[in-house]
């Protein structure tokens, strides 16, 4: 019986303790993929225009999953230092900007 008294105290408390899951800022994705993104992928297209490697038709990117694994690849890469939240706003907004999947 005593344990049911402190029940509210020890699910309160592991609540406190579970990672919280943030909403993706899609401005700082913004931000990051003009400063750190936009350029590199320009010299890659060869056009100029670092937009055209997200919507190019052999695009190796064909879901969510594929998508969060290339920004990992590119931030452990290119040594982008990009914290994990800086990851998940990157693929926010590249989701919802060029490649529209379902989450």
């Amino acid at each position: 019986m005593v344990f049911i008294r402190y029940l509210p105290a020890v699910v309160f408390g592991a609540m406190m303790i579970a990672p919280v899951m943030a909403t993706p800022d899609l401005a700082n994705g913004k931000t990051i993929d003009q400063q750190k993104c936009y350029a590199c992928h320009a010299k890659k297209s060869g056009f100029g225009n670092g937009d055209m490697i997200y919507t190019r038709s052999d695009s190796k990117v064909k879901s969510v999953t594929d998508l969060k694994k290339m920004v990992a690849l590119c931030n452990t890469e290119l040594r982008l230092d990009l914290f994990p939240e800086d990851e998940a706003d990157v693929v926010a907004y590249l989701n919802q900007q060029f490649y529209k999947f379902k989450p």
